[in-house]
């Protein structure tokens, strides 16, 4: 301080206010000090382009007003500096804070002077010396930081000069952080990693995610709030649905002005904020197309099943599990209750039963994912048997038939009347069935205008045919093999041109009004037990495609086809199983149909999980055991 004053009200003609000399260790000269203020050639990258990331110029010591009047050319630049003080006192030039250059306000030097940190340069601010420029703090590299300090003033202060004549500078020179002049390049939407993908997806700071989203999907309606705040803010794109299909689904905050507003069983006449209106259907299946599993097999009455089911209900080609599972038997085992603990074993916790029916050793199970039997109606059953002692039930139908959200589904499995040339019989076994199967009971009819009395497929939105229909290829068993040697992998229109089914679906003669997804596979009948040969028994019946999937829907193009084959790795009967995948499309519907209200087979899914924890437990003490090693010794 006392140093200070004394500079301050010295006069510049006063002799005494002249430079010290320098001792004899070599002095640099102002000239020498603006030479090293002088900006440097600009560090450019490979490209040529000029680096955003530039290096800030040190802090430089404070200069006494002694000093000042060295030269005309220090006069000159300080008027040149102070004048561009005002560029430099903004934020966004400087690109450094305050608290990065702060120093002690007074710290003892080594040499007993007295230092003071409004020597430091900080951002232009508190300083005698004029700042620098916005042109030298910015973009110019400072080289040779060290040189901008003369070797009088690095070195150790000068004890026996004039306590009042001593120069007064910096405790050290700090060096700010490397700051960059210019915004960060902003970051690519399209993000390799999917994590990074998923985790923005319905982030509502992620600006351009929303504006894409509302770009890509327009304007959405404006529902419940609770129920549609998030949705407005998702990005439905074909990654996420593909990736998820019906799982992608948020539990969304409820309010209690919603819950006072709608209603959860009877909605409105709408269906607005009702339990099965388009908010709940838009929430759990945003593209509105639910996935559905069907698998028929002939067991051929066989007490034995399958150690494992998994082949047939959850296929390692599959990328995901469907929505619902439904499985049509013929000529069940006889006992049937194990049968479904089976199923409910395999397919584990993720999914109840929702209802079975059976019509002697025809059985028909439904299973449904537990989070969505909910949305799910009464579930109404029927039976109809074909042949003409009732009493005998191995030739008939059983049909399923409920409504989830809005749209109205019907599935029979039936066994037709055997025989290579008994075509005609098994036309009127379908007749007979879709004239005598009394569905729909009790659950409306969800467009009553296209149904008719007469015909049960009618009255559905969604119709699934299945099972052994018995249908045979028109030809001898070596004309057939023939064929099978000659076609190629996956070829099957050579076989199918003498297939009875589709000669007479193309007739209109059956099944009218339903389709078929084309056939990829080898005949499912008839295999002897346990191998991939076909019948080598003494009656050496024709390989035939008598196990099939057909389906019926009231509007265009709703049932879409995902997969079609066999199940070739199940060879406990003479019919190997075929299996189907189908995306169905959805309509919301209104709460005045008779609700499920989430009953399933509890007891079922009990005794499932306990097997299959059974059988994990199993599992692990043989792979414990075949790890254990012996430790044997010679003699």
């Amino acid at each position: 301080g006392c140093c200070q004053l004394a500079m301050r009200n010295r006069s510049p003609a006063d002799p005494s206010s002249r430079p010290l000399k320098p001792p004899s260790a070599g002095l640099k000269t102002h000239k020498d000090l603006n030479e090293a203020l002088k900006p440097h050639q600009v560090v450019k990258d490979p490209e040529g382009n000029i680096s955003p990331y530039q290096p800030r110029p040190p802090s430089l010591p404070r200069l006494s007003k002694a000093n000042k009047n060295g030269s005309v050319d220090e006069t000159v630049r300080g008027r040149r500096l102070r004048s561009s003080q005002e560029s430099l006192s903004d934020p966004a030039e400087t690109g450094s804070s305050t608290d990065s250059l702060k120093e002690d306000q007074t710290a003892p030097a080594p040499g007993g002077c007295v230092l003071s940190s409004a020597a430091t340069f900080r951002n232009g601010h508190g300083s005698n010396m004029a700042p620098l420029p916005a042109a030298v703090t910015g973009s110019p590299v400072f080289q040779d930081r060290g040189s901008s300090l003369s070797e009088y003033e690095k070195g150790p202060c000068n004890q026996k000069s004039d306590p009042t004549e001593q120069r007064v500078r910096s405790s050290k020179v700090r060096l700010s952080p490397v700051q960059p002049t210019g915004p960060l390049p902003a970051l690519e939407k399209s993000f390799a990693s999917v994590t990074l993908r998923a985790s923005n997806r319905i982030d509502r700071d992620c600006v351009d995610y929303g504006m894409s989203a509302r770009g890509a999907h327009g304007e959405r309606l404006h529902r419940n709030l609770s129920d549609s705040r998030l949705l407005e803010n998702m990005v439905l794109d074909s990654a996420s649905v593909n990736s998820m299909k019906s799982t992608f689904s948020v539990l969304n905050p409820i309010r209690p002005q919603d819950v006072r507003n709608r209603s959860f069983l009877e909605g409105s006449v709408l269906g607005n904020g009702a339990l099965l209106g388009a908010e709940e259907l838009d929430r759990y299946f945003p593209d509105r197309r639910v996935g559905i599993f069907i698998a028929t097999w002939n067991m051929q009455g066989e007490k034995g099943l399958p150690a494992n089911l998994d082949d047939l209900l959850l296929p390692t080609d599959s990328e995901f599990a469907q929505d619902f599972y439904i499985i049509g038997i013929q000529e069940g085992c006889p006992d049937r209750r194990e049968w479904e603990i089976r199923l409910q074993e395999t397919l584990g916790p993720y999914y109840v039963m929702l209802y079975a029916a059976s019509h002697g050793v025809l059985y028909l199970t439904v299973f449904v994912r537990r989070d969505l039997i909910w949305f799910c109606s009464e579930v109404e059953h029927a039976t109809v048997t074909t042949r003409i002692i009732s009493q005998i039930k191995t030739k008939g139908a059983v049909g399923i038939g409920f409504t989830f959200f809005g749209t109205s589904f019907l599935f029979i499995t039936s066994h037709f009347t055997s025989g290579d040339t008994k075509v005609y019989e098994r036309i009127l076994d379908y007749n007979k069935i879709i004239e005598a199967l009394a569905l729909p009971k009790g659950l409306p009819d969800t467009n009553p205008y296209r149904s008719i009395a007469s015909d049960v497929t009618t009255r559905f939105d969604e119709v699934f045919w299945f099972g052994d229909f018995n249908f045979r290829l028109s030809k001898d068993r070596l004309g057939v093999e023939s064929i099978m040697n000659q076609t190629a992998a996956g070829d099957m229109g050579p076989l199918l041109q003498h297939d009875q089914l589709s000669k007479e679906m193309k007739d209109g003669s059956i099944f009218k009004g339903f389709q078929e997804a084309p056939i990829h596979f080898l005949p499912t009948y008839k295999f002897d037990i346990g191998c991939d040969i076909y019948d080598t028994t003494s009656k050496q019946r024709t390989p035939s495609y008598t196990d099939r999937i057909l389906f019926r829907n009231r509007q265009v193009d709703d049932i879409k086809v995902v997969k079609y084959t066999s199940c070739s790795s199940i060879k406990t009967s003479d019919h190997r199983p075929v299996i189907g995948v189908f995306q169905v499309k959805l309509r919301p519907g209104r709460d005045n149909i008779p609700l499920g209200a989430g009953q399933f087979d509890r007891s079922l899914y009990l005794e499932g999980i306990k097997r299959r924890i059974t059988r994990e437990l199993k599992r692990r003490e043989a792979m414990k055991n075949q790890s254990s090693s012996t430790i044997c010794s010679i003699s």
